[in-house]
This record gives structure tokens, sequence and C-alpha cells, in this order.
């Protein structure tokens, strides 16, 4: 498929409309994937056939000093990880802390049953067997 002849200046006409705050056929982000559908050519448009066109949008958002939707998007995304792996990384911390102490509380509760079972068959004095009472 060959690119139409105004292709060029449809991108250029579409940049200065989301530049502007007045886009027409998009939702106006600061993107490629915006740029192309408010010019109304396909994405690889600007990436393939005109990279130049690509990096002069990409120029004047910098310019303007704003942050690209698609950055702002990862960034923020960056900072909710970033906030999940810090709880994640305490609560493991302290699942490490309790190990031990859950460890020794099991080794007890061990050594008292094996003694708790030793006795039964022993049958150790200290060891009373409850009786229903009789009935008066």
């Amino acid at each position: 498929m060959t690119p139409a002849l105004d292709e060029r200046d449809r991108i250029r006409a579409a940049m200065q409309r989301i530049l502007a705050g007045a886009p027409q056929h998009s939702n106006g982000a600061l993107t490629i994937v915006a740029l192309a559908q408010e010019a109304g050519v396909p994405r690889n448009a600007l990436t393939q056939r005109h990279p130049d066109l690509r990096n002069e949008f990409y120029d004047h958002v910098q310019q303007r000093g704003a942050v690209p939707d698609t950055e702002a998007r990862l960034r923020e995304t960056v900072a909710k990880l970033k906030k999940t792996i810090a709880a994640k990384n305490k609560e493991l911390g302290q699942l490490r802390a309790d190990v031990p102490a859950l460890v020794r509380v099991v080794n007890q509760l061990a050594l008292e049953n094996q003694r708790l079972r030793d006795e039964l068959v022993t049958g150790d004095p200290h060891v009373v067997p409850i009786r229903p009472r009789p009935l008066q």
C-alpha cells in the first residue's frame, strides 16, 4: 500500500491540533497512537514511513515540558509496584522473624505429645483416668 500524497500534511495538521489541545478525531493524548488516529493514518506511518515526524512530535511534547500520557501511566504503575514490593518485603521479613518461634513451639508440642503417649503406654501413676461418678 502506498501512502497518500497528503499523508505528511495530515500528520502535521494533526500534530498541531493535538499540541493545541483541540483534537478532532482522537482523545488528544500526547502519544503516537493518538497522533496517528488524529491524522487518519496507520500507526506504522509514523514509526516506519515518517519517523522524522514522530521525532518532531516527541520533541514538541518535550519542549512543552509535558509528560506523555503513556509515560505518566507507567510512572504511576511503577510507584504502585514499588509500594507493593515494600509492603511485601516488610511482610516477608515479619514471616521470617516468626519462623524460629513457630519451630520452637512445634518442637515443644511434639515433645509434650510424645511424653503423654509414653505415659499412656507405661501406665504412669501420675495419669489419673477420669471415671464417672456413681449416681446417688
